[in-house]
């Protein structure tokens, strides 16, 4: 069963004091990577936050999106220092009236000066606050989850499709290379008959020769491989598991042996179906990265 790593949830609480809206978003990335936008209250909850992600989404680049407000805190979140605001109004003042400058930005000035404003806000959330926050971030993360698996049901079809592709045109190859190694034979031969006098021509050392060369361009162990390489990669396709790094690596397994066809085939007809099946694997290759 294949996961995405592409996936979006949202989930919201809204009541007449109090509202949550939490949204997860989440990319393809060799790691787990968080990025949290929180509340500085929320501060605390940080390891946790991470605790709850990392536990269902387990690779990719997470985004976790947390607006909170609470109508029913009425209390005054900042204080201020009137006797430090005092002084450094005044000696504004000073400096204004001496350079004869305008004094209509002093009080903001000053206001702003270090240490006018004492914060007062309370940087950790209570535990019924927190439960209900929790769940809220649960239900986001599990609407995730459940946007990756769907992608991830689109993607082993996608795969499906595209090994079949590959194993259907490795059919061909296997039907097309008999002729191949014909083909080869009777060149070699042809061409020993134009430079060489039939007569003085060794049968035996003709022979040896004829297969070292169709030796050398014999592709049965790669169609062997390529073929095993096909099976194991379904397997993987159809476990209890989304192994998308593992399918990367028999993927890559898949283009050596391709490659290596090609490259010792030496015939049109087998190249064609060569082309087509790497056609098929770089499909592979470029989803395969959105992969769990």
């Amino acid at each position: 069963m294949l996961i995405s790593m592409t996936g979006y949830g949202a989930s919201a609480l809204s009541d007449d004091n109090l509202s949550i809206n939490v949204e997860v978003k989440t990319l393809n990335s060799k790691y787990l990577d968080l990025n949290f936008r929180l509340p500085k209250s929320f501060s605390e909850k940080e390891i946790e936050l991470r605790n709850l992600v990392s536990e269902k989404l387990q690779r990719g680049k997470v985004v976790l999106n947390i607006d909170y407000v609470n109508e029913k805190d009425v209390e005054l979140k900042q204080r201020y220092n009137e006797e430090l605001f005092k002084k450094y109004y005044m000696n504004l003042r000073k400096l204004a009236d001496r350079v004869v400058a305008p004094d209509t930005e002093l009080f903001k000035i000053a206001l702003s000066a270090p240490d006018v404003i004492i914060n007062d806000q309370s940087e950790s959330l209570s535990e019924e606050e927190w439960a209900q926050l929790k769940s809220i971030i649960v239900e986001a993360i599990d609407k995730c989850h459940e946007f990756r698996s769907r992608e991830g049901a689109e993607l082993q079809a996608k795969f499906e499709s595209y090994v079949k592709s590959i194993a259907d045109n490795l059919e061909e190859v296997a039907k097309l290379d008999p002729e191949r190694v014909e083909r080869i034979r009777t060149r070699i031969k042809g061409n020993l008959q134009k430079f060489v006098d039939e007569e003085n021509l060794d049968k035996n050392r003709l022979e040896q020769e004829l297969v070292y060369y169709i030796e050398k361009l014999d592709i049965t162990e790669e169609k062997v491989r390529l073929k095993s390489h096909l099976d194991h990669f379904m397997e993987v396709l159809s476990a209890n598991v989304s192994l998308g790094k593992k399918l990367g690596f028999i993927s890559q397994e898949m283009g050596r042996e391709i490659n290596t066809i090609g490259s010792k085939a030496n015939d049109a007809q087998i190249q064609k179906h060569v082309v087509t099946m790497k056609e098929e694997l770089e499909k592979i290759k470029e989803q395969i990265l959105n992969v769990l």
